[in-house]
């Protein structure tokens, strides 16, 4: 039995020892234990790797800034599932909303710009603008010349029967000087404009003046009746500032108010001559000479656009002519009887347009009568601004190649310009990824929505021309500084029409832009095919380079989005994109309204869902683009950061930044907005974000996690 059980070996092998057993043991044990080093090895590496790529708080100058904006006006005690914008905008007072903030700030900075020390070359825009600055900002020297400089002007009108002599000039004489001169239109408006048809030449357009007494039909009887009381007293004022006799001062002022109304009512809505096909109409100078003969208009329209030369022939578009026509009635009515009258009439407009600018005496009752007709007509009171604001708009208005060039210089800088670029660029990348798997787009819609996202031109921080140093230093001959601050301003008044004109005379291959560098609205031109970001968008809160990428792509990179998905604004209207899967598109629309209706609203503050679409499409579907992008950056590049103590992840941070722009008072929101109120563009937007609920942990239901969400974009 003991041979059965014994196995066989091979020849030469020997059994086990104990020795070479303890042997193998040990060198089991070895290799257990190497595998474990090197697990462990690896754990700290991968530890070291990742940890050293995660997000890291950001400890720059710019970075603390924008902490302090964030922490100055959110709200951490309120959740920010319950109620993201007081979470984000609670304790943000004083400003109507985020942009105008900024816009402000752009102002402080070129208010910095203007008030610098400097030298510079004797006759150049820069002197000149920081001249006019100057004037601007001395208001001793403006109350001390008081209404003397507006004497003259009268004087060389030929006078008024108010106060002083009055020489009965011919009245088309009288009317040229106010139009080209003094930059008033007491009966019309003319300007240079391109045509309302393809291809948009540019043709002389003939509009309706802009009246200081609102359309009767607006009002109810009482208000108005108030409303005329107040403009007399007003006009009654400025009758008595420049010297006039009480009781004649009373009667043609009262007379100016008789033309004024009637003048009015031969006004007629658009929406009323759309309706008849008559919204503007064509006709030449001697067609309109014979309709309307009151006016020489070849003269008139000669004096205003000197730089052309025009002829009888000449086309122009009018855009009330039944207006033009009883304009002229009423006019030769008046030369007929009321010469005197009249002549008073388009002075005492002249002294109302120039108010501002003159002594506080003047702009104290102008600015109360605003007061008074914004109360009667129910709109909320202007905001009052510091002097230098006003001095700091004007400079811009009048020099605006100057302080163009030297904004950008100073705001704009080429890093900046680089980032700015390069967030565009990702976000319109990710539009066109979006773009193939939007589910209400047919493939063929798709195709063509891509190219035209790849053709689409982008103009960002200033027109060309801006970029170039040396406009900063162009000469402005025609104006002249110096005699008194109403004739200084007059002189800029005149020299920027003639700029206009002629940058209209101009063939020009580039699009004109319709905002100044310093301003923060972008816009999209559907006529171009362009997109423009000026440069005043592209700064602190809104952007930095040294910022966290979550901040400008919440930010700077949402606006961004918005303005692309404006390109496709009319295939969100009916019928505007007949091959496209209707049903899913409506449905998909019909969710966004009832989202947003859902949400609950500032006592005081209303809300028309219908009128607000676009804007909501575009507010909704430019997050959804931007944290695409956003998700791509993080997933190709390392090293993002956040802001530092401020317990947000980049993901939050990203939803922070996009809220911060929004923010606002809803209670100033103008009733006629096309926007949302600030309340709804956050609520809205980042409740249908799955992303957002699952980032800030919101639990299903809650306000800001609705069970469904709507895949427009």
């Amino acid at each position: 039995m003991a041979t059965l059980r014994r196995q066989e070996r091979p020849p030469g092998e020997e059994p086990p020892t104990e020795r070479s057993r303890v042997w193998g043991m040990v060198r089991r044990m070895l290799v257990l234990v190497l595998i474990l080093s090197l697990l462990l090895g690896s754990s700290v590496l991968l530890f070291y790797i990742f940890g050293s790529c995660g997000p890291r708080p950001c400890e720059t100058r710019v970075c603390w800034d924008l902490l302090a904006r964030y922490l100055a006006s959110g709200n951490t005690s309120v959740a920010p599932c319950t109620d993201f914008f007081s979470f984000a905008c609670g304790q943000a007072k004083g400003i109507s909303n985020s942009f105008q903030a900024l816009a402000e700030e752009n102002k402080n900075r070129l208010r910095r710009i203007l008030e610098a020390p400097g030298s510079w070359h004797p006759g150049s825009g820069e002197e000149k603008a920081f001249q006019f600055y100057s004037f601007c900002m001395d208001t001793d020297a403006i109350e001390a010349a008081g209404a003397g400089p507006l004497r003259q002007i009268i004087e060389e009108l030929g006078g008024w029967r108010i106060s002083g002599s009055w020489t009965s000039l011919d009245f088309n004489r009288t009317l040229r000087l106010l139009m080209s001169q003094y930059d008033h239109f007491p009966f019309f408006r003319a300007d240079l404009q391109p045509h309302p048809t393809p291809p948009h030449l540019p043709v002389i357009q003939i509009y309706q003046p802009e009246f200081d007494l609102p359309v009767k039909q607006e009002q109810e009887q009482k208000n108005y009746a108030q409303i005329v009381r107040e403009y007399l007293t007003y006009l009654n004022q400025l009758g008595t500032l420049l010297g006039g006799d009480a009781r004649k001062v009373q009667e043609h002022a009262a007379m100016s108010i008789s033309i004024t109304s009637q003048l009015l009512q031969f006004l007629r809505p658009p929406e009323q001559r759309r309706a008849q096909g008559k919204l503007f109409q064509m006709v030449t100078i001697d067609q309109l000479q014979e309709m309307a003969p009151a006016i020489d208009w070849l003269s008139c329209l000669q004096a205003i656009f000197t730089s052309m030369s025009l002829s009888p022939s000449q086309p122009l578009v009018v855009h009330d002519l039944e207006y033009l026509k009883n304009m002229s009635y009423l006019v030769e009515e008046q030369l007929s009887k009321h010469r005197d009258f009249l002549q008073s009439h388009m002075i005492l407009g002249l002294v109302g347009s120039l108010s501002p600018v003159l002594d506080s005496k003047f702009q104290e009752a102008h600015t109360l009568l605003n007061q008074k007709l914004r109360e009667l007509t129910e709109r909320p009171p202007l905001p009052t601004h510091p002097r230098w604001m006003k001095c700091v708009k004007e400079t811009g208005d009048y020099f605006q190649p100057t302080l163009a060039a030297l904004f950008v210089r100073e705001a704009f800088s080429p890093s900046t310009q680089s980032a700015a670029m390069e967030l565009f660029t990702e976000i319109k990348d990710a539009l066109i990824t979006r773009l193939r798997s939007l589910p209400w787009m047919d493939e063929r819609t798709q195709k063509e929505a891509q190219d035209k996202v790849t053709q689409l031109q982008v103009k960002m921080g200033a027109p060309e021309w801006a970029l170039e140093p040396a406009l900063a230093r162009q000469e402005y001959n025609d104006i002249q500084l110096g005699s008194s601050y109403l004739q200084s301003h007059l002189s800029c008044v005149r020299s920027l029409r003639a700029r206009i004109i002629q940058s209209f005379l101009q063939p020009s291959p580039h699009h004109r832009w319709q905002v100044l560098p310093w301003e923060v609205n972008a816009y999209y031109s559907i006529s171009d095919h362009v997109v423009v970001f000026p440069a005043g968008l592209f700064q602190p809160p809104f952007f930095h380079p040294g910022y966290p990428r979550a901040v400008n792509f919440g930010a700077a990179g949402s606006i961004m989005a918005h303005e692309l998905l404006h390109v496709f604004y009319k295939l969100l209207l009916p019928g505007g994109c007949p091959a496209c899967d209707t049903r899913a598109l409506q449905g998909a629309l019909l969710c966004l309204e009832h989202l947003y209706a859902a949400f609950p609203l500032p006592r005081g503050v209303s809300f028309n869902g219908s009128r607000t679409l676009l804007e909501n499409a575009a507010d909704t579907g430019g997050l959804v683009i931007a944290l695409k992008a956003y998700r791509k950056r993080l997933l190709w590049h390392r090293g993002e950061t956040v802001l530092p103590n401020l317990n947000l992840s980049p993901q939050q941070l990203f939803f922070r930044s996009y809220a911060q722009v929004m923010c606002g008072d809803p209670s100033t929101q103008d009733s006629q907005d096309t926007h949302s109120p600030p309340t709804l563009r956050i609520h809205g937007p980042l409740s249908n974000i799955p992303d957002f609920a699952r980032y800030f942990r919101c639990p299903r239901g809650a306000l800001m996690n609705p069970s469904s969400h709507c895949p427009l974009w």
